[in-house]
């Protein structure tokens, strides 16, 4: 999936909360109690590496370590789109396609 769709899909489902920036802090935010944060600034808040499997999981609704008091929804209960194989390191996974797009949109936009 390529960037331009990833930036589609971030501005109809996360700038809301997100910023249109992906500053953090969107008007949606307001009320939630904390910011949500920046989403430019995760490779260098991982050692200068996109952390992919962690912002996929994240967006899908994987919680960490059990918690579930999250403020942020779970996408992966609606239309990700269709799965697409991705192989990586000699493994195939199935991804939907519009999470692997939003993912790469976040990646390109790293500072």
């Amino acid at each position: 999936m390529n960037i331009k769709d990833g930036r589609h899909l971030f501005l109809k489902e996360c700038a809301e909360c997100h910023n249109y920036d992906a500053s953090g802090a969107g008007p949606a935010s307001l009320g939630l109690g904390m910011k949500p944060p920046s989403l430019t600034k995760l490779s260098a808040a991982n050692n200068g590496a996109f952390p992919r499997d962690y912002v996929m999981s994240k967006i899908y609704g994987l919680k960490q370590n059990g918690h579930t008091s999250e403020v942020m929804p779970d996408f992966g209960e609606g239309d990700l789109g269709p799965l697409i194989q991705v192989e990586k390191d000699g493994i195939s996974t199935p991804i939907p396609a519009d999470l692997l797009a939003l993912a790469n949109y976040l990646e390109s936009i790293q500072h």
